[in-house]
């Protein structure tokens, strides 16, 4: 571990805790300026790492608050800078006047997320981590909060190392082949190398698939409830979220803009969009809302087509749809009908239900959770971002690009470019390969004071 921060330019301040009043504030200091601020705040340096109470003290003396102050010299810190977290009465007032005296004493108001970066940049953290920090913070279940730190204490990252060097080892193979070539290594006749691609391929795979359940734990699952006017989509949307969010009328075409309602699915997030009911002769309005319903469609992770069971039996055909979105089939009204409630039909799933009684509901949920993949997590889930599929995405892209090149030209010098390429893919994901632009990004989206 290097034991000298890189990221030394300045000592910055922030107050940790969120604004507000409250029993306890936090002022968070870092930088090479902070053993001299703590000196002339506290009147004396703290001892390393233990609790002490002290009087808190402007840049004139005067004093401000009283409360524990924590002293951390570097690196064995959360930056690996010098820090002081300065423990006080949580008034906005408070807390205000201590950053005011960090400041004139010559800290700097800290960015958002900055201490964060410099732990990423000062090798505290990987950017895996980092991203983890904002995510427990963040975390809408308990499911996903228990995600978010698996990601913060390094299963994801561990994930990657492993995967990286797998791709090392068979890099390695590949360019001894070719280095060598009097040893007359067959690359399509050798066993150990098939066998090495074949584990690669699988773990890419595996890797992906943990990747897109943990970014549907961050972000949430969204559904989109679809399908012709009084149908009952706002019953349902009713039903789901135990509350009257959308009005319910007798009348077609009630809803006329996009309706949100977050429900919680024994630990997964889903996010419910009520759309306006799809038809061929809209007054303007609702032409807008069948727009907009149609747009929602391009963000869906899975799409519920709500049939009136007690109407002929119709076409789900919309083009707007993609291959990719699953679909749940939905013969609402079965209370009328006197049908049986529950699942009907696997692939593609078809349900009885009434949104009205609530039949066949539970049957409903636990679909939108296989769906979704949820029955296969387990308990070393961890949290992910779109970002990250998108690297891991481009890493299978390059290794089947170097595959077909191997397999259908022999062609080892492409395939351990392209491994190359893979790995650098990889490591755009725990940040070491990352641009300053991607980490001013990342960074911005987290709160002050972290």
């Amino acid at each position: 571990m290097n034991t000298t921060p890189a990221y030394t330019e300045d000592t910055i301040v922030a107050a940790a805790t969120p604004p507000g009043k409250g029993g306890i504030g936090v002022v968070r200091i870092s930088g090479p300026d902070t053993a001299k601020i703590a000196t002339q705040m506290l009147g004396d340096l703290p001892a390393p790492r233990y609790a002490t109470v002290a009087e808190f003290r402007g840049a004139d003396g005067t004093p401000i608050d009283a409360g524990l102050a924590l002293y951390f010299p570097t690196p064995d810190s959360f930056t690996g800078e010098t820090v002081l977290e300065l423990q006080g009465h949580g008034g906005p007032l408070v807390m205000s006047l201590l950053v005011d005296a960090a400041v004139a004493l010559g800290a700097r108001r800290a960015q958002p997320g900055e201490f964060s970066k410099r732990a990423f940049l000062n090798g505290k953290l990987d950017l895996i981590q980092a991203e983890a920090v904002a995510d427990l913070i963040d975390s809408g279940t308990a499911r996903g909060a228990r995600a978010a730190l698996r990601s913060l204490v390094g299963t994801f990252s561990k994930a990657v190392e492993e995967l990286q060097e797998q791709l090392t080892r068979l890099r390695l193979h590949v360019e001894a082949a070719i280095d060598f070539p009097e040893e007359e290594i067959d690359f399509l006749d050798d066993a150990k190398l098939q066998k090495q691609i074949e584990k690669c391929a699988d773990a890419i795979d595996s890797l992906r698939n943990e990747t897109r359940i943990g970014s549907i734990l961050r972000d949430g699952f969204q559904v989109v409830i679809l399908g012709k006017p009084n149908a009952g989509k706002s019953s349902l949307l009713n039903a789901l979220s135990g509350q009257d969010a959308a009005i319910v009328t007798e009348v077609a075409g009630t809803t006329r803009d996009i309706l949100r309602e977050s429900i919680d699915i024994d630990g997964l997030m889903v996010e419910l969009v009520d759309t306006a009911g799809l038809r061929d002769d809209p007054d303007m309005i609702e032409a807008e809302g069948i727009k907009r319903a149609r747009k929602a469609l391009k963000n869906a992770d899975a799409i519920l087509w709500i049939q009136d069971a007690t109407q002929p039996a119709e076409n789900n055909h919309e083009e707007d749809i993609a291959d990719n979105i699953p679909q749940i089939i939905l013969r609402n009204k079965t209370d009328a009908t006197g049908e049986s409630p529950g699942v009907q039909q696997q692939d593609p799933p078809i349900l009885n239900i009434s949104a009205k009684t609530g039949a066949g509901l539970d049957a409903l949920r636990e679909t939108i959770r296989q769906v979704a993949g949820y029955e296969n997590l387990g308990d070393g889930a961890f949290t992910a971002r779109r970002r990250h599929i998108d690297a891991l995405n481009l890493a299978a892209q390059h290794f089947e690009c170097g595959r077909d090149a191997l397999k259908k030209n022999k062609a080892g010098e492409i395939f351990a470019e392209e491994l190359k390429l893979a790995q650098s893919a990889l490591g755009e994901i725990t940040g070491s390969f990352t641009s300053d632009d991607l980490l001013g990004r990342i960074f911005s989206e987290f709160c002050i004071g972290k």
